[in-house]
């Protein structure tokens, strides 16, 4: 008898770890359930932007950020432009993804120069900034950013960046590496974070086959992580959409719905028959994955 009741007591305690499990994914859950056409455009986040002059940044060299207006918090991205990029060639990015839940900020660098693991560090700073108007009583982000849920993306040297970034940072939850460039990827070896590289097929900069690719190898298969590469473009491709607004933006925030919010809602639309079905498409010439996740 004893040891029945012990087994219901075990029972029934892991029943209830697995309610509070699903209680606190639950939570991170913002919007309304994914749709292909819903992930293609604009999503439903009323948002607001504020913007960083380089003399209240510390770290890096300013920028823009996106917020949700709705109550709530949310995971927070930064974004890194490319070498000789300014903020303005990602913004893309920062509305795309503030509008399905996320406050974004993408950066301006220190110089037009930085290299990637400056820029590497210039992401960490700016999530740490955002944090702290999250948590500052005078800024509009107050009460609105999640401290605990961050992510990383860059195009080019940001691209290298992100990557630098999240072999030095395991407790991001995703990056997006785009047309990534670095000279080495012996450091990506380490990669614990959910990882999606975006790659320009005719990119002669990056070229996919030097950098994108030998990146994606290095990641770890024990690691979450997806490799797509963009039809017959170039460098730029992914720069502020590159035309590619549909397939890049439903791609890009089903990753960080998937691994920022933990929404598992969005995981057929990165590993399952929606991905299918976006991958095979024209505008996509390659694509890698290590599903299941």
């Amino acid at each position: 008898m004893k040891n029945l009741v012990s087994r219901l007591t075990v029972a029934a305690a892991a029943a209830l770890a697995t309610v509070a499990a699903s209680s606190a994914f639950a939570q991170y859950q913002k919007g309304p359930d994914p749709t292909p056409s819903a992930l293609e455009r604009a999503g439903s986040f009323a948002t607001r932007t504020v913007n960083v002059s380089s003399f209240g940044a510390s770290g890096f060299g300013g920028g823009r950020i996106w917020y949700p207006t709705a109550s709530g918090s949310y995971g927070v991205v930064a974004v890194s432009p490319g070498f000789t990029g300014t903020a303005s060639t990602m913004y893309f990015w920062g509305e795309r993804l503030s509008s399905h839940g996320f406050v974004v900020i993408v950066i301006e660098t220190n110089t037009l120069f930085d290299q990637p693991g400056s820029r590497a560090r210039q992401l960490t700073a700016a999530l740490d900034y955002v944090v702290g108007q999250g948590n500052s009583r005078t800024s509009p982000l107050y009460g609105k950013v999640d401290g605990n849920r961050r992510a990383v993306a860059g195009h080019s040297m940001g691209g290298g960046g992100t990557l630098i970034a999240a072999a030095d940072n395991p407790s991001l939850k995703a990056a997006i590496p785009m047309a990534p460039w670095n000279t080495s990827s012996l450091s990506f070896r380490s990669i614990r974070v959910p990882t999606m590289i975006f790659a320009c097929e005719s990119d002669s900069i990056a070229a996919v086959s030097a950098h994108a690719s030998p990146f994606y190898n290095a990641i770890p298969s024990t690691t979450p992580k997806n490799f797509v590469e963009i039809n017959n473009d170039d460098h730029f491709c992914v720069m502020n959409g590159g035309g590619h607004y549909a397939t890049l933006g439903k791609l890009g925030i089903a990753w960080v719905k998937r691994f920022v919010d933990n929404d598992t809602r969005y995981t057929g639309f990165v590993c399952g028959s929606e991905y299918n079905s976006t991958v095979r498409s024209t505008e996509v010439s390659e694509s890698r994955n290590n599903c299941p996740y």
